[in-house]
Parts: structure tokens; C-alpha cells; sequence
């Protein structure tokens, strides 16, 4: 209908049938009866003037009905919500910002970076009602229905991130905080290729008003790390040229330079030894995006694990696994042995009854005093003296058992335990924590806490057991040495932003920008994290987020998204005004009534 097009609600011009009823009583009211006034015809005829003027009179009453009409006109259209188009960006009252904290937001562009101009422009945003979403890791609601003011403020206190950002999760955050009516402005270098498009249409489809604002400057010079991975005492670094011209850097760690020639789109790597304590991989010189130039590097002030094993057998399965982990220095003795200096782990393995002399259970005791730790296999006819250092009660060896339960521990992860031919039955002793335990009660592996280090029960018979056959064998032996050690492998010292440092309690880790007590620490800065005498290194290491360059929206022909703004019209009523007039009117009449004297 043609009237659909400037009144919401058409049928409220039913009302004007009440102008019906006026008409009719103006048609069918008496005229007034005329009388001579001899006085008013003589001051009439003096003046010259004809008193009765029947036109004027008729013009006067039709005055008044059409006054009337015209409030009846006007109150009917307000009923039926007149309105003109305007564009919906001008009458929203909910805004969600949406800011872009990923480390391709660190970019320099003209002296400033990406983020600082984004939050800028997002200062302009807030409207009555606002609330700010921050994309880093994932998004994160940091004001919920907040004032103009108190968004500003929210947004004053953001800061760039070191992490790969989820823009997705973050429009998907503010679609889920967003009202009914509520427009979501995003502002981002929109170089994440995680599917953000895809959230932008669900949050249309829900009839939500999104627009995007792209700060996508610098970046075309980009050479960055983009990986970075670890074999013993050795790092192997990745380097990408993100530019479109050959480019020369420098690749530099503790005293170690390596020059690199790197044509467009080029990738190289270089392996460098990891000196003592860690250090910083670092390109020179940097360019306009510096998170990627450089990449901690965490390691133990002594990368040696000073290994003790103590056999009648030799038991070459064992020292083999121990022998080939690179930071492993193994010595192998047979009792009854005089050991001299001190080790960070002990294992007993295999050692004939009667042969293992008191000073080499003091060897396992003086590494435990140390931190260190001690490994005790299990064996028919377990000397007696074993007893002072095993985390387990052990009696006869019996046929046979199958594998039970198996914790949820870093010793254990993704290794599968065969059963055994044949094991001793045991039972563990307080604050022992069974790892791999049989369907009998029996622990196979076993750990605990005694006198500042760290003991494992090894519960497979040697000659019992196929477990030494499987190619996770030396796996479990190098965590077990780490673990019995106090020292974590590299790849677990470095890690990438935004991970998570978690304890079972609160502990004070310092941070690259200072220190904070938790008992989960975010690290979302590159640099080191110092906790417990550990020290641990964060890197970017994300190749899709060092592809800083990015096309414009504009520009772009792939996706869904073709526009960065949205302009649509909605409807915007003039009620209001249409039943001001109206008021208005009737004002009018009734000045006009109070002139002619009826009121």
C-alpha cells in the first residue's frame, strides 16, 4: 500500500471517523434566530455599515469546525505513526566496541601504531549506553552497559598484546552482549584470517547494525620469527621475509651472528646452541613491526643432568635411553663402588643383594638433599637397604596383572604402558602418588616427595617386561630424568604468548612488564617469566600474525563481507510532532473561542 510507505500504522487513521459526527452536528444545528435592534441599525446606519453580513457569519462558524477538523486530522495521523527514513547508525542507543589487541595491532604506521589510532577513533563510538569487547587471545567483555564516560575509560586502559588474536570470538562476544537494537563497531587491521567474516553476518542476520573500521597501515617491510623449535642443547630458529623486495638481517644469540639474505616471500632457518640461562634471539635491523624481531629463549643456568646408574647388569635397555638424551651426562657403576663427586639422579637397577654398600644409598640421599632425585626398579630379592629410599611397600613376585588406572600427569602423557609378564605386589607408603597402577592395587609407576627431591618407583621387571622394546621407552626416561632433576626439557621452558602459566596455589611470578601473585599467569608479553627459580620465555611465533601487510576491506573479493559500513534507513516516527500540532490546534481554538466570547 501507497500509505505503508509514510504511516507505520495505517489503521490508525480509523479516527478520522470522528469527523463524521461533527460534520452531522454542524448540518443539522439551528441557525440563530435574527431580531431587529432598533438602537444597533441607528449606530449602524451612522457608521455607514450594514450589520447583518451573512457571509462573514457563515465564514466565522466554518472557521471553527474547520479548526476542529484539523485536530481530529492530526491526532488521527499520530495514531497511524507517521514517519521518514533516516539511517540506522543515527538512532541507536547501544553501542558495542570491538578493539583489536592482537600483536599485528603493534604495528608502526606514520610514528603511531595501529592500536593507538584504533583507540582513538574509538573514542568517538560511545553512545547512552556502551560496552567494549577486547580481542586478544579470545575476546574478553571489559564493560557491560556502561556510560560514554565509563567506556572511555575502558578504553584508556587497554594495551597491545604479544599474542595471536580470535577477532572471531571477540564479534561473537559482542553479538552475545549486544540488545535487540544495538549497532557493534569494530575496529581492527582485520589481518586475522580466523573467520571473523562468518561472526560478522551472524551478528547481521540477527538484525544487528556492524560496522567495520580497517587501520591497516605499514607492515609492507616485514621480517620476522616465525618459529622456533629445540633438539638437546640446540635451537632451530625460522625466519620469513613478509616483504615484497630481498631483504638482509642479522640473526643474533648470546655471541652467535648469522647473516641472512632472504628474497621476497623467503624462509630460512638457522639452528644456534642455546647458551646457559637462556638468551634473546634478536633480527637487526627491526622494521615497522618489532613483536616478531626478537624471541626469548629460556634455558637452566646448567643444562647438564648429571646422571648416576648404579647395576650388576648393566642393564643396557636403561643406559641406552639415558645415554642418548643430549643433556644427559651418564656415569654407570657396578656396587659394590665407591662413587666419588655428586648427581643430580640416582637409579638403582638390578643390583645383586648384599652388594649395595651403605655409601652408595648415601649417593642417592645427597642428591635428593640437593634437589635431585632417585630412581629404584624393581627386582626379585630387593636389597634390604632399599628400604631407606623407596616410595613403596613391595612383597613376592607374582604372574601376570594387567594395567589399570593411568594418571593424568606430565610423566605419563600419551605413553602406553604394556602389561607385565610378571611384577611384586606392593603397596604405596604415605604421600606416594600412583601413576600407572594395576588392577591388583599394585603401583608400576610411582612417585614422592622425600627430603627436598624427588623418588620414583620403576615397578617393571627387566627381564619381564616388553616395555623396553617400545619406542616410548627413552620418552619416558628423559621425562623421568627432568622430572627426578628439577629441570624442565627447552620445549617446556618456551613457550608462545598466550599460553598459561597454572599452579596449585598463588605464586609470585615476575612478568616482563613486573610481578603479580596468582595462581594463573596470562603471558601475553614476549620476554621471560621468572617463578620457583624457573625461568620461562615467550615468543609471538605465529606466521599468520606476522603477515602484517593486509588488502583493504575495500579491495577484498573473497568472503562475505564486501562492505565495512553499514547504511541502512529504518523508520523514524514523528508522532510526537504530528500530536504537538494537534495540541497546538486546540489551543488555537480555544483562544479563538475565548475572542468570540463563548468561553
Amino acid at each position: 500500500m501507497v500509505l505503508d510507505n509514510v504511516l507505520l500504522s495505517p489503521l490508525g487513521l480509523l479516527a478520522l471517523l470522528a469527523t463524521l459526527p461533527l460534520i452531522l452536528l454542524y448540518l443539522i444545528r439551528p441557525d440563530p434566530a435574527e431580531r431587529d435592534l432598533p438602537t444597533m441599525r441607528f449606530l449602524t446606519d451612522d457608521r455607514g455599515e450594514d450589520a447583518s453580513t451573512p457571509v462573514f457569519e457563515r465564514l466565522s462558524r466554518s472557521l471553527l469546525l474547520l479548526i476542529q477538523l484539523a485536530a481530529i486530522v492530526l491526532l488521527a495521523t499520530s495514531l497511524a505513526t507517521p514517519y521518514t527514513l533516516v539511517s540506522e547508525s543515527s538512532t541507536v542507543q547501544e553501542t558495542v566496541v570491538v578493539v583489536d589487541g592482537s600483536a599485528s595491532m603493534a604495528t608502526d604506521s606514520g610514528g603511531s601504531t595501529r592500536f593507538d589510532r584504533a583507540v582513538a577513533a574509538a573514542g568517538d563510538a560511545p553512545t547512552s549506553v556502551t560496552s567494549v569487547v577486547f580481542v586478544a587471545r579470545q575476546g574478553e567483555v571489559v564493560l557491560r552497559d556502561g556510560t560514554p564516560e565509563q567506556a572511555r575509560g575502558a578504553l584508556d586502559d587497554l594495551s597491545v598484546t604479544d599474542v595471536s588474536g580470535d577477532l572471531r570470538d571477540g564479534i561473537a562476544q559482542a553479538s552475545a552482549v549486544a540488545g535487540e537494537e544495538a549497532r557493534i563497531v569494530v575496529y581492527s587491521d582485520f589481518a586475522d584470517d580466523g573467520g571473523w567474516e562468518e561472526a560478522v553476518e551472524a551478528a547481521r542476520a540477527r538484525g544487528l547494525l556492524v560496522d567495520l573500521r580497517q587501520f591497516d597501515g605499514g607492515g609492507a617491510d616485514n621480517v620476522g620469527i616465525v618459529d622456533r623449535s629445540f633438539t638437546g642443547r640446540e635451537v632451530t630458529v625460522t625466519v620469513k621475509n613478509f616483504g615484497d623486495s630481498e631483504a638482509e638481517r642479522t640473526l643474533s644469540l648470546g655471541g652467535q651472528r648469522e647473516s641472512l639474505t632472504l628474497g621476497a616471500g623467503d624462509v630460512v632457518t638457522r639452528t644456534l646452541a642455546v647458551p646457559a640461562g637462556g638468551g634473546t634471539v634478536a633480527l637487526s635491523p627491526g622494521d615497522s613491526f618489532p613483536t616478531d624481531d626478537t624471541a626469548a629463549v629460556a634455558a637452566p643456568e646448567d643444562a647438564t643432568v648429571d646422571v648416576l646408574l648404579l647395576t650388576n647388569d648393566r642393564n643396557r635397555y636403561l643406559a641406552t635411553a639415558l645415554s642418548v638424551i643430549p643433556e644427559v651426562e651418564l656415569t654407570v657403576e657396578s656396587p659394590p663402588a665407591n662413587v666419588e663427586g655428586t648427581y643430580d639422579v640416582v637409579v638403582y637397577s638390578n643390583i645383586q643383594e648384599g652388594r649395595l654398600l651403605r655409601g652408595n644409598v648415601a649417593d642417592g640421599e645427597a642428591a635428593l638433599a640437593n634437589g635431585g632425585g632417585v630412581v629404584v626398579q624393581a627386582q626379585e630379592g630387593m636389597p634390604n637397604r632399599y628400604v631407606e629410599l623407596l616410595p613403596v611397600e613391595v612383597s613376592d613376585a607374582v604372574d601376570g596383572g594387567s594395567v589399570g588406572a593411568v594418571a593424568n600427569d606430565e610423566l605419563t602423557r600419551d605413553i602406553s604402558y604394556p602389561p607385565p609378564e610378571r611384577h611384586l605386589v606392593a603397596e604405596t607408603a604415605d604421600g606416594t602418588r600412583t601413576l600407572v597402577g594395576l588392577t591388583d592395587g599394585s603401583p608400576l609407576v610411582a612417585t614422592a616427595e622425600r627430603d627436598g627431591g624427588r623418588v620414583l618407583y620403576y615397578g617393571y621387571l627387566e627381564d619381564a617386561s616388553s616395555f623396553k622394546f617400545n619406542y616410548q621407552y627413552p620418552v619416558f626416561w628423559k621425562r623421568a630424568v627432568f622430572y627426578l632433576a628439577g629441570r624442565d626439557p627447552l620445549p617446556t621452558l618456551n613457550r608462545p604468548t598466550g599460553d598459561q602459566l597454572r599452579f596449585a596455589e598463588e605464586r609470585t611470578v615476575r612478568t616482563p612488564s613486573g610481578t603479580v601473585t596468582a595462581r594463573m599467569v596470562s603471558m601475553d608479553e614476549q620476554g621471560f617469566y621468572e617463578v620457583d627459580g624457573r625461568r620461562y620465555g615467550a615468543a609471538l611465533l605465529s606466521e599468520s600474525e606476522s603477515a602484517v601487510a593486509t588488502d583493504p576491506l575495500d579491495e577484498r573479493t573473497e568472503g562475505s563481507v564486501r562492505s565495512r559500513e553499514e547504511d541502512r534507513q529504518v523508520p523514524d516516527p514523528l508522532t510526537e510532532w504530528v500530536a504537538l500540532g494537534a495540541l497546538g490546534v486546540v489551543v488555537v481554538e480555544l483562544g479563538y473561542l475565548r475572542r468570540r466570547g463563548d468561553l
